[in-house]
């Protein structure tokens, strides 16, 4: 965009762009932290220079008048522990603290770790015939003296795979459920489990997936019974929805499907790899075009790289991230208790049928889940006049960017969100350990909803690659949300969900916009689907001129037909959707509420509307960095 839009557009948003005289302060990775942060004697990290400015702002400088620019050196920064950005590090409308990438540079703050070192592996306990001789193996990197564990590991930015049979064919069905004693059984594995202490099933669950560790495979001649570890077994055997399918009929497609990972019995094609903690060694058959002694290999270490964390009282503002990127993030709980979602990559903490149903919002209800979120690459609680522009979010192992609560006036502009492993951006309070999730939400203290944010013209592609249940962009809780401009695709699940609660009684959601956007290639894998879907009231919500297109046919659902261009689901109220392009004229409501409106959308619309729909022209240069994965 040129820069006089960009001062516009910023400033119609509540961003004034400051013209005038900014401190300067420099940040490089050959810098010192003994510096001064001047161009010449830079700092070496972020960190330094958010104390320099913090002590300017205290003493009152006359040079941070015209405001405090962080200027980022081209290079790899990797962080130690997650950066945080506190009230102390606000600015003002008039004197904003910047961190952005000097002119021409392209740095990057990393959670990752490299790992070198890399030999050709002899002969291999456990690894499968085919894939002796091809595999290479490296000591495990240590943190702290310590060998630490992952679940990511890229190659020159390509996403490796964890050792798994996923790319194996089509992936088998479960064969019965025993509620009682939890255990699945299943078709013996093709392949022989070496070490079961660090196998893991991941199971297609309706619209969402489980993560299980394994506790034990007791083989049966052709069936094998598989018992999993707590507390992931309890909540998967215990909870309703989404449960497991079994195609009790035999009119459906079959039961749930699933695979094995994590295993060196399963690596076993190229572009595979496993860590073995017992024998502290990674072990990678390398692709055709990648050689070991030339490429890059990174695994994630952190989980979190950057927290904007203010209270409610006195919250972190007046804060611009311009052209910084923020990679290599990793997600344990899978690890650590496994990982059975509700939706949305939401982690079920406690979840059951009641005997009785009624709940204090639904007298016919029993289903209870209580939640977690996903951890995320960036996190924000309390802030506001936040600005995140033409940065990117990249490898990343669970959600890229989160707006946690208490966030109001921020602008997401102009950012590539790719390869991530949950949901891209998420906004919006989902229920707590506190908080039963099918109730309404509308708290007394206002401040603390996420409210007037906007999301434009932003790409947001290759999300949802760990958890399929997660979406592109994920707006729960919150009001005056725009979501415009964006293009998003190449997803496992629905394109841009908003609402929460599955309740029709009025609550703090109202006058969100979905507009515009360019929604495409999802329902990879998970359907009960919807390239816009709605949960709940949402009084004066507008869904409009969006095109939505290349609904894919996911193969492992139970019925495959069951996927929509736009959803609205259960208590789904007060929803406009005008004017929105979709390839059928294929559209579902399941147990809406009152008041939604239905107008002009389908094939048949207008093909402007098409055209118009995703990237604004100053930003459509995103797209020749976009990059699918391998």
């Amino acid at each position: 965009m040129k820069r006089t839009l960009f001062i516009i557009y910023l400033v119609v948003l509540g961003f004034p762009f400051i013209l005038g005289a900014a401190v300067n302060l420099y940040v490089s990775p050959t810098g010192s932290d003994y510096n001064d942060g001047s161009k010449k004697k830079p700092f070496a990290t972020l960190q330094m220079a958010q104390r320099k400015a913090r002590e300017l702002r205290r003493l009152k400088d006359e040079s941070v008048k015209g405001g405090i620019d962080i200027v980022v050196q081209d290079g790899i920064y990797t962080l130690n522990e997650p950066v945080f950005f506190r009230p102390e590090d606000s600015g003002t409308a008039d004197s904003p603290t910047i961190v952005r990438a000097e002119r021409g540079a392209h740095p990057v703050f990393s959670g990752g770790r490299p790992v070198t070192g890399w030999k050709k592996a002899g002969t291999v306990e456990g690894l499968p015939a085919v894939a002796q001789g091809n595999v290479w193996v490296a000591d495990a990197p240590r943190e702290g003296g310590r060998i630490f564990e992952f679940r990511q590991m890229w190659v020159d930015n390509n996403k490796a795979i964890r050792a798994n049979t996923m790319n194996d064919g089509d992936l088998p069905r479960i064969l019965s459920v025993d509620n009682l004693n939890e255990t699945f059984m299943i078709p013996t594995p093709s392949q022989p489990i070496h070490n079961v202490s660090q196998l893991e099933f991941f199971i297609h669950q309706w619209w969402a997936i489980a993560i299980l560790r394994v506790k034990d495979i007791e083989i049966e001649g052709d069936v094998a019974k598989i018992s999993f570890c707590q507390p992931e077994s309890r909540i998967e055997f215990e909870h309703p929805w989404p449960a497991p399918f079994i195609d009790v009929n035999k009119d459906q497609n079959g039961n749930s499907a699933y695979y094995l990972t994590n295993d060196i019995g399963l690596l076993n094609s190229p572009g595979e790899w496993f860590l073995d903690l017992d024998a502290g060694k990674v072990y990678y058959w390398p692709r055709d075009v990648e050689v070991l002694s030339k490429v890059n290999i990174v695994v994630p270490y952190l989980e979190t790289l950057v927290y904007v964390d203010g209270t409610l009282d006195n919250p972190v503002s007046h804060v611009q991230f311009q052209g910084i990127g923020f990679e290599h993030t990793t997600w344990m709980r899978p690890s650590l208790k496994g990982h059975v979602p509700l939706q949305a990559g939401y982690s079920l903490l406690d979840a059951y049928k009641l005997s009785v149903p009624g709940t204090p919002d639904k007298e016919w209800l029993e289903n209870q889940a209580w939640v977690e979120r996903q951890p995320a690459g960036v996190t924000l609680r309390n802030a506001n006049n936040i600005f995140i522009g033409r940065c990117s979010f990249e490898h990343m192992a669970a959600t890229a960017i989160d707006f946690v609560s208490g966030t109001h006036h921020n602008l997401i502009q102009g950012n590539i969100i790719r390869d991530v492993g949950g949901t891209g951006l998420q906004m919006g309070y989902y229920g707590d350990r506190s908080f039963e999730a099918h109730l309404p939400y509308d708290p007394t203290d206002e401040r603390v909803v996420c409210r007037f944010e906007t999301i434009v013209n932003n790409l947001i592609t290759d999300c949802t690659n760990e958890d399929w249940g997660c979406v592109g962009i994920g707006v729960g809780y919150a009001h005056d949300i725009t979501i415009e401009h964006n293009e998003i695709s190449y997803l496992n699940y629905s394109g841009i969900s908003i609402g929460w609660g599955w309740t029709r009684t009025i609550s703090c959601m109202k006058n969100n916009r979905v507009s515009k956007n360019n929604i495409h290639h999802f329902a990879q894998n998970n359907y009960d689907v919807g390239g816009v879907y709605t949960l709940s009231g949402q009084p004066n919500t507008e869904i409009s001129e969006n095109s939505i297109h290349h609904l894919l046919d996911a193969p492992y659902t139970h019925d495959p037909n069951h996927y929509q261009y736009i959803y609205y689901d259960e208590g789904s109220s007060f929803i406009r959707a005008l004017n929105n392009w979709s390839e059928k004229d294929k559209f579902f409501s399941n147990n809406p509420g009152p008041g939604n409106e239905w107008k002009n959308n389908g094939p048949d619309v207008s093909t402007k509307i098409k055209r118009n729909a995703g990237l604004e022209p100053e930003f459509l240069d995103l797209l020749k960095k976009k990059q699918l994965p391998l």
